[in-house]
């Protein structure tokens, strides 16, 4: 679990084989064999560190549903660990389980194959980064960004056609997953709806 509050950022060293590098600092500290840090948003096991690295074994789901596929040596990455107890939550539950790759537009705007659980004014994770949808018009979206945020992650390398990591807010697949169980037990239906002013 996560926040997408980036502590620093890395600089991605390439893939052997499965395995990723990343050249770090700061989330490091206290970190051990096993450990969770995301990358740009998506969650990697530790398996391997050195003084200045950290190594992760990169699964063949992640490889095809991230934008790892397109990074490379020398590209900067986001970096988080996950949470313990005494964190604060400054952004907010972030899984690291990316669910898309979006595509740069250009001025915050990304466009997606999905929008199904993005909303106006709700809480998405780009790289690994908490923000808010700023606009959301079909499949592009946009995010609200603070100058300090900008300049602390990779955001700030962006060009137009980049891919970025996406994960949209959990709750929305709970709401969806307990809506379709409640129509499955014909419990709610397009009258339910109606009756209570959802329609």
């Amino acid at each position: 679990m996560f926040t997408g509050i980036v502590e620093e950022t890395g600089i991605f060293k390439g893939f052997d084989g499965s395995v990723i590098t990343v050249q770090c600092k700061k989330v490091l500290e206290n970190t051990k064999l096993g450990d969770s840090i995301a990358i740009n948003g998506c969650c990697q096991t530790v398996t391997a560190m050195t003084p200045e690295s950290f190594s992760a074994n990169v699964s063949d789901e992640t490889f095809k549903i991230t934008n790892f596929k397109s990074m490379k040596p020398g590209d900067i990455v986001n970096l988080e660990r996950a949470l313990t107890p005494s964190t604060r939550m400054g952004g907010h539950i972030v899984q690291g389980h990316v669910d898309m790759v979006g595509k740069y537009l250009g001025d915050m705007s990304f466009e997606v194959p999905d929008s199904k659980y993005i909303v106006y004014k709700g809480s998405i994770t780009l790289n690994g980064v908490s923000l808010t949808v700023a606009k959301l018009d079909g499949n592009v979206f946009s995010v609200a960004i603070i100058p300090h945020t900008l300049e602390n992650t990779n955001l700030k390398n962006l060009g137009a056609g980049d891919l970025v990591n996406i994960e949209t807010d959990i709750l929305g697949r709970y709401v969806e997953k307990f809506l379709l169980t409640e129509h499955n037990n014909s419990k709610i239906d397009e009258n339910f709806l109606l009756e209570n002013g959802f329609m």
